[in-house]
């Protein structure tokens, strides 16, 4: 299941639309010789002016969110230079009034404001991921640069045996490859693409700092780790907090698979212990491991539901794919997507022109006009995903009747959570009742289904905590642009306890090799949705009455959980996201102790399989 980027309700991502500051007229004086007239003190700001501010700055950015949606999502589907000049010029645009309404904010501070006009005034203030200074040309340069990364990121190409091949062709290599000689040249290979960013990546965040500094923060980490309504430095603890609770089934987990990679490999490719190897995990990142399930399975565990030859059998094709996440959601009470999604969907990738085919769900015009983009492949993998996506265009018609400011997550790991705790729910149970098999294997099928999971989920959680843990550093000043790569890889065995194949050159920019680097999409959002979907799935599962196993409940038809669920997800960010997850969970804490109960019977297996090797790294 890759990761994906979204066009979150778009109320600052994509609604921060484009708008420039009014012309204001030279004041200097006509007569020179003329006395100047003394200044009026300032008058001191009224509550009543603070709401006639945010009502101005919602109108501001509800009239321009729906040219610059649209615009976006041409230069996503038709990459071209001028494309790409549009969407450079629509996004200098939106940093301009983004960064001219936050900064109007100062005004206001150190009123008694009514709660929801301050929760407004604080989300202009932090809801910015890439502020420019308000100098002149500064929101320009930082959208030139900002377009052009991602541009690149998604027209990179490698040359392989005689043949230019894309990401989705270079990932479907290291994917299933089984030739380590193979497998490090692929994987070495689409980090050429990003090599040449390093120079522009390090320009475009000396610009955001400066953008930072400007609105009052000591750096853009600072601003970024502000938007969870809490102290930046209580919000980094509590991401540690979090982390500590599933590190140790993580450990196991990264033991059994560097086994298992050292029994298939041998110890020249893969040592008994130590680090393990980025490129035969079957992921171009890393992140995420089924795809070596063949070769890391449990013992003796039954092969259970080969998801994607069920697929493939039963003649699915992209399009039924999105349908049957679809009618999940509506077997949940949401009503059926508009007809639009189905007539203005990317699904596929054109055989005729460049487009970004990283997955990413749209609210085009902040009302309705829903979309996904994807280039589909009938497989397991983007089963998931389409229900990942899925989610984002049901959460973002849910708070469509929210104030503009609100249409958002409570926090973006909510956004990211929603459709993967849906996605939890394709069990062997829902499977059966779709149609796609016949009978729901017994419980010696579990061990199985666990490790597959646990090869998606568990492994993902340490890199969807590193990415931001890198660019806090970056953006503090605490790693220079010669070190970006060292760092990179030093956070990468710290945490993962993954190693690169082949040496790393001083040169290289192996960060800007996923997609969220040059796209600037901050990550951490999925660390938090990756634990709460977990958290989510416990309590809906506890709604519905289940009384068996976490792992094989599903809640395909629930409409009572289908209730709570849509009134948490009609909040958007009208209120603290402790309430929302209140709503819906009963608790106020984000918590990882749901994966330990998912995942109980699978710690039990590993730590037993592990006994007497020398796990850790």
């Amino acid at each position: 299941m890759p990761s994906r980027l979204t066009i979150l309700g778009a109320s600052i991502a994509l609604a921060l639309a484009a708008c420039t500051d009014e012309p204001r007229p030279n004041v200097a004086a006509a007569d020179e010789s003329a006395e100047a007239a003394p200044e009026s003190p300032a008058a001191a700001p009224t509550v009543e002016e603070a709401v006639e501010f945010v009502e101005r700055a919602e109108a501001e950015l509800s009239e321009n969110a729906e040219f610059v949606g649209r615009t976006l999502w041409v230069q996503a589907n038709f990459i071209t230079f001028d494309t790409n000049w549009l969407a450079a010029r629509a996004g200098a645009d939106s940093t301009e009034l983004a960064v001219r309404l936050a900064n109007e904010t100062k005004r206001f501070e150190g009123l008694d404001l009514p709660p929801e006009v301050a929760r407004k005034m604080d989300i202009l203030r932090t809801g910015i991921t890439m502020p420019a200074p308000s100098r002149p040309g500064a929101a320009q340069e930082l959208a030139d640069i900002s377009t052009w990364l991602e541009s690149t990121y998604s027209t990179g190409t490698y040359e392989y045996q005689g043949e230019a091949l894309d990401l989705p062709a270079l990932e479907r290599i290291i994917d299933s490859s089984r030739d380590p000689e193979e497998l490090a040249e692929v994987w070495a290979g689409w980090r050429t693409v990003s090599a040449p960013m390093a120079d522009r990546y390090a320009r475009m965040m000396e610009i955001a700092s400066e953008g930072a500094r400007e609105l009052g923060f000591d750096d853009l980490a600072e601003m970024w780790l502000s938007k969870y309504g809490m102290e930046p430095e209580e919000m980094e603890a509590e991401v540690n907090r979090l982390w500590s609770q599933v590190e140790p089934l993580y450990e196991q987990l990264h033991c059994d698979v560097r086994a298992g990679l050292n029994e298939f490999y041998g110890d020249e490719v893969q040592p008994a212990e130590g680090p393990i190897r980025a490129d035969l995990l079957g992921n171009m990142w890393a992140q995420q491991w089924s795809n070596i399930y063949d070769i890391v399975a449990p013992e003796g565990a039954s092969e259970g539901v080969d998801l994607t030859s069920l697929l493939e059998e039963n003649d699915y094709t992209p399009r039924r794919m999105i349908e049957t996440g679809e009618a999940f959601f509506t077997s949940l009470g949401f009503e059926p997507l508009p007809d639009t999604f189905w007539e203005r969907s990317l699904f596929t990738q054109p055989p005729d022109r460049e487009v970004v085919c990283h997955a990413s769900a749209w609210d085009v015009d902040n009302v309705d006009d829903l979309r996904i983009k994807m280039c589909t492949e009938v497989d397991a993998e983007d089963f998931q995903t389409v229900h990942h996506e899925l989610g984002h265009n049901f959460y973002q018609r849910a708070y469509a009747g929210q104030d503009f400011l609100f249409r958002d997550g409570a926090h973006d790991g909510f956004h990211e959570a929603i459709g993967d705790f849906v996605a939890l729910s394709i069990t062997p149970e829902y499977l059966r009742e779709i149609g796609l098999i016949d009978e729901v294997p017994d419980a010696s099928a579990d061990l199985g289904l666990l490790m597959r999971q646990a090869l998606d989920k568990i492994a993902f959680l340490p890199f969807g905590m590193l990415m931001d843990q890198w660019r806090w550093r970056v953006l503090r000043g605490e790693v220079a642009p010669e070190d970006y790569n060292s760092a990179w890889w030093a956070l990468r065995e710290q945490y993962q306890g993954v190693v690169p194949p082949v040496e790393r050159p001083p040169e290289a920019f192996d960060p800007g090799a996923k997609y969220h680097i040059p796209a600037n999409v901050p990550y951490l959002r999925y660390f938090l949705s990756f634990i709460m979907q977990f958290q989510f799935h416990q309590a809906a599962c506890e709604m519905a009455g289940w009384d068996g196993p976490l792992h094989r409940c599903s809640i395909y038809g629930n409409e009572e959980v289908g209730r709570r669920f849509q009134a948490m997800l009609e909040l958007g960010q009208s209120q603290p996201w402790p309430d929302a997850l209140e709503a819906f969970t009963g608790t106020r804490e984000m918590d990882g102790s749901a994966i330990i109960a998912y995942f109980e019977p699978l710690m039990s297996y590993l730590e037993e399989r592990n006994a007497g090797r020398q796990c850790g790294w």
